[in-house]
């Protein structure tokens, strides 16, 4: 298709001699307060302060503090400094009584030698600067997935796509399954792997055009708006984003009263009841019900030619699809009609995005100085409507939603064995099947069709997944070329599904 494609490491704390990172320096001697949010999914005596066992900031000598609770809203309880401490080389944190699984706890400590992590963003964007410069490639586009995603609205937001000449740096950006976060990417002491809890994530501006929060106006394209180099932007986000990661947030009013509509160079694309990564895995991993398999990458490949032909040929791309609130597919969780299935339960907190407090200088200087950080009101949470099958109505639908066989979700819970049995297990959806027949269904309770009542046979479902995966690439959601994979994945689902395992 003619890309070169090019891997910038920006991220500072990855550990691995075959990682790509960024080599930043280290300020010896310059200290401050760090927060390491701790939650186990078997009991252990000793935790890395790093998250997901990435580099951690060492402990300095200096207080410290530790507080458990049982959810997100829960209070928090100490714990007496004299039943925990730091390792020799102040990397991890040992706790004789033993962190216990499903418990959120949270420490607060001194630590040392900061990481000018805001270089991250300066190696991306002066390296596509260097190529350039060179005549190596003429545009770029800046793929991000996940936390990358969210590095890209961070890097979009603090202003990077200006180079040090004032030159636009990527043509086109797309920030995949970010939902409406950005990231520890740019602070003092930042700790860019985190994604939950009280960190800077989730924070105003979330729409690509200003709005005002109180006596801040702002938006996300404010500074690339004011230098001339706003690129083709395209958002994609799964079911996930929506309930984790408060993705209803990019195209909504923050009190959750009114849709905003995008601005003219960006789409945003929702595919519909997907989980946060394709892997295609039909199994309970420490969760409820099984995992989430639907395959988004068919709507990807259909997006990245479309985000290719709209920066070099300025074709446009298809139009944003999103659930609305003003066509009721966008609504709070209690106006969810979700059906009551047996032996499912529906999520009783979604993602809730405070408005956090880190300090006096943290806006102006990034500096945290409250850990944890007090909050005030939260902002608005919407979610995407179901129809009667628990199955998303907006956006852009798979086939597997048109001619479903199970209910997908954006939310699993954690299975009792590892605690925490009321929360969501973070990046992980669910699949929920139908009843094989109208015998089981009425016998179990279930209110949703069963296979039988609904196809006539095999044939009969792969023929309406062949009509969907086609109408889907009328509409250049999908390739022409990937119909038959469609269908092919429909057959696996088949077979999965009457093979009756739940």
């Amino acid at each position: 298709m003619g890309f070169t494609m090019v891997w910038v490491g920006w991220e500072w704390d990855v550990l691995g001699d075959d990682q790509i990172e960024l080599y930043a320096p280290k300020l010896a001697g310059v200290s401050g307060k760090v927060m390491a949010q701790i939650i186990v999914n078997a009991r252990s005596t000793a935790q890395s302060l790093g998250d997901r066992a990435l580099q951690a900031y060492p402990a300095a000598e200096g207080d410290a503090t530790l507080t458990v609770r049982d959810s997100m809203d829960g209070a928090r309880t100490s714990i007496d400094r004299s039943q925990f401490k730091f390792s020799a080389d102040g990397s991890k944190i040992e706790y004789a009584a033993g962190f216990i699984p499903g418990k959120i706890y949270e420490l607060v400590y001194e630590a040392k030698d900061a990481t000018v992590v805001g270089l991250g963003p300066a190696a991306v964007r002066d390296y596509i600067s260097y190529m350039k410069s060179r005549n190596e490639v003429r545009r770029a586009i800046a793929f991000g997935n996940s936390q990358s995603g969210r590095f890209l609205r961070t890097y979009l937001y603090d202003g990077f796509n200006a180079d040090e000449q004032g030159r636009r740096v990527f043509e086109g950006v797309w920030a995949n399954v970010s939902g409406a976060g950005r990231g520890d990417f740019n602070y003092r002491f930042a700790q860019p792997s985190r994604s939950d809890g009280n960190y800077p994530i989730v924070m105003f501006p979330f729409t690509d055009d200003n709005q005002s929060d109180g006596s801040r106006t702002d938006g996300l394209l404010a500074k690339a708006k004011k230098d001339n180099v706003v690129p083709k932007i395209f958002y994609t986000n799964s079911s996930i984003e929506y309930w984790g990661r408060d993705a209803a947030l990019i195209h909504m009013s923050i009190d959750g009263k009114k849709d905003v509509d995008t601005s003219a160079n960006t789409r945003i694309y929702y595919m519909t009841g997907a989980p946060h990564g394709p892997n295609g895995q039909v199994v309970r991993n420490n969760t409820q019900n099984l995992a989430n398999p639907l395959d988004y990458r068919l709507i990807m490949r259909a997006l990245l030619p479309a985000l290719t032909e709209w920066v070099i040929e300025g074709k446009e791309p298809p139009a944003s699809k999103v659930p609305r609130l003003d066509q009721d597919s966008l609504v709070s969780l209690n106006a969810l009609a979700f059906p009551k299935i047996p032996g499912v339960r529906l999520p009783q907190e979604p993602n809730t995005p405070f408005r956090f407090d880190f300090g006096p200088e943290f806006l102006s200087k990034g500096v945290a100085s409250v850990w944890p950080p007090s909050h005030n009101e939260p902002y608005a949470v919407r979610l995407p409507q179901t129809d009667a099958d628990g199955n998303e109505i907006a956006g852009i639908r798979l086939p597997d939603q048109k001619v479903p066989l199970a209910t997908y979700t954006g939310w699993n819970l954690r299975d009792s064995k590892i605690g925490g049995e009321n929360m969501r297990l973070p990046l992980i959806g669910s699949l929920i099947p139908f009843a094989r027949t109208k015998a089981e269904r009425e016998k179990s309770g279930d209110p949703r069709l069963s296979i039988e009542e609904r196809y006539s046979s095999e044939q009969d479902y792969l023929r309406r997944v062949e009509a969907a995966a086609r109408a889907l690439a009328g509409e250049r959601y999908m390739l022409e070329q990937d119909i038959p994979l469609a269908v092919e994945k429909a057959k696996t689902r088949w077979d999965f599904v009457q093979r009756g395992t739940n």
